[in-house]
């Protein structure tokens, strides 16, 4: 299906290769049998050939990110569990670990959501965890937005960094993505609990 999708998206131009780019997020958001991670890198590959522009790029591929996490968010804070009852959602979020995934949310809070969006394999889980808990959908947009924002840039112009190495980049995030998604969490938590320190040390009054 992926192969497929990518040979049809490049073989298009402008806004209908935007607008398919869009959907196939979208659905990726949604529990669709695609690596929304490895669709990203191709697609910004894809501003190597000309067939979409890194800006028009990265615009659309936030709001199809931010669109479809948003929907399974609101799928969890609009239904909950009730709505695991049907074969597919069961499918995409077992009931048996909706439990766990909401003691996980509770536990880090509105603002591990920033870190779930560099999760691959578990997000949209969490993300129906984080509705079905009834967070703010404030929290999802800020959080999520914020870590696209992140993300976006650094996959799109890494790509165009190595040119055209770019495939063999593709390979080894395919064979080692969860290792190195791993290792940008924990960057993340760091920076996050460093600058959390910073804020403590700041408030210190002096004796």
């Amino acid at each position: 299906m992926f192969d497929s999708a990518m040979a049809f998206l490049q073989s298009l131009q402008g806004f209908p290769a935007y607008a398919l780019l869009f959907a196939l997020l979208f659905s990726c958001g949604i529990g669709a049998p695609i690596n929304e991670d490895i669709l990203l890198l191709a697609a910004a590959a894809l501003t190597l050939k000309g067939v979409m522009e890194p800006a028009p790029l990265m615009v659309v591929a936030w709001f199809g990110l931010v669109a479809g996490d948003a929907l399974v968010f609101h799928w969890g804070h609009r239904f909950g569990a009730r709505l695991l009852r049907h074969r597919y959602f069961a499918r995409v979020v077992p009931e048996a670990r909706l439990a766990s995934m909401q003691d996980t949310m509770r536990r880090y809070g509105p603002a591990y959501i920033f870190v779930v969006r560099f999760m691959p394999g578990v997000r949209t889980p969490l993300f129906f965890a984080a509705g079905s808990l009834k967070m703010p959908y404030r929290h999802l947009f800020i959080f999520d937005g914020a870590a696209a924002l992140v993300e976006l840039p650094l996959l799109v112009y890494g790509v165009r960094y190595v040119g055209g190495r770019w495939q063999e980049i593709l390979a080894l995030v395919s064979r080692f993505q969860g290792v190195l998604v791993f290792g940008v969490v924990l960057l993340v938590l760091a920076a996050w609990l460093l600058s959390r320190r910073r804020a403590r040390q700041g408030r210190t009054p002096e004796i």
